[in-house]
């Protein structure tokens, strides 16, 4: 396919992302590759609420841990999804990679695990997948081929930075608690969250191969959680929105675009992603999509709406 781009008012373009059909096999394997690195990320970060510590972050060239602390030295991995390498970089200026290619689950393991034993980096994690149903094997025992197109996954990073542009726009906008933009690799997608401030009811939890307990800490608090799949559950890529706990009146208030629809089975508002690259306007569509979906959120969630729209620095330039 070749890549076509839309531009918006301000010059900026978007690429235009095969279906997951196109590339699901691909897919599929970096899912399970994120959640290798994810895990070794999670085994050395402090806990920090809503599973904040086990993400990754876009970065200038595919996905980042950043920084990991560990007793032989701190050190960073990255999936560089510009020349294609699996890149791990410890503070002491030693580095190690491998070609990311076709290749199994069970091989990328083993050739990250070697990369790291080569830093002196003595990590073991859980090998098991999460959120993911059964029957899935553990990351040792797949050893499945699986492809990778290249030019599909650069697409879908670059898709990444330019949906994480949006995001941390969006994100600025709200002076109570909220996340940072980041990666999921349990889901594999990209999210925002913004908090009411007041306790939720206990997760229900019932997540595939995830702890409950994980879902009852992560959703202990009310939100409202906008992100960006690359296909999962939907058949294309979309942004989703959502509530928890959702709020009487919220699947059924006034969402923009009128593209947006409510998802009965996912409990989402759903916004294909080719709606908004093809638009004239992206970044203006796309951010309608958020903050329509927060405000329902919130209107029928009685949050306390002093927390928007932070404009006493916006705008500054002399500083």
């Amino acid at each position: 396919m070749n890549q076509k781009l839309s531009a918006n008012q301000n010059g900026r373009s978007w690429p235009e992302l095969p279906t997951p059909a196109e590339w699901q096999a691909t897919l599929e394997a970096v899912h399970l590759w994120s959640q290798i690195v994810g895990k070794i990320r999670l085994g050395h970060m402090p806990w920090i609420n809503h599973s904040w510590h086990v993400t990754l972050y876009v970065s200038s060239r595919g996905l980042s841990t950043s920084l990991i602390p560990h007793a032989s030295g701190d050190f960073e991995i990255e999936f560089n999804f510009v020349d294609h390498r699996l890149e791990i970089r410890k503070v002491d200026g030693k580095r190690a990679s491998f070609d990311l290619g076709p290749m199994s689950v069970a091989d990328f393991y083993e050739k990250i695990f070697n990369s790291l034993k080569q830093l002196n980096l003595e990590i073991e994690i859980y090998p098991l997948p999460v959120e993911l149903p059964d029957p899935i094997a553990p990351f040792p025992e797949n050893t499945d081929q699986a492809a990778y197109e290249a030019a599909a996954v650069h697409r879908f990073w670059l898709a990444l930075t330019y949906v994480h542009r949006v995001f941390t726009q969006f994100r600025s906008d709200f002076t109570g608690k909220v996340s940072p933009v980041h990666f999921f690799w349990g889901a594999f997608d990209l999210a925002v969250t913004r908090f009411s401030g007041r306790p939720a009811p206990k997760h229900p939890g019932g997540i595939p191969n995830c702890p409950d307990w994980v879902m009852e800490e992560s959703y202990s608090h009310e939100l409202s959680s906008a992100g960006f799949w690359a296909g999962t559950g939907v058949g294309e890529a979309a942004f989703y929105s959502y509530a928890y706990p959702e709020p009487e009146g919220y699947r059924s208030d006034d969402i923009l675009p009128e593209e947006a629809w409510y998802h009965e089975e996912l409990g989402e508002y759903i916004l294909p992603y080719s709606v908004v690259q093809k638009a004239k306007n992206p970044d203006e569509l796309l951010l309608k999509f958020l903050q329509s979906t927060y405000e329902a959120a919130a209107r029928n969630g009685n949050w306390d709406r002093k927390l928007e729209k932070k404009t006493w620095f916006s705008g500054q330039t002399d500083l």
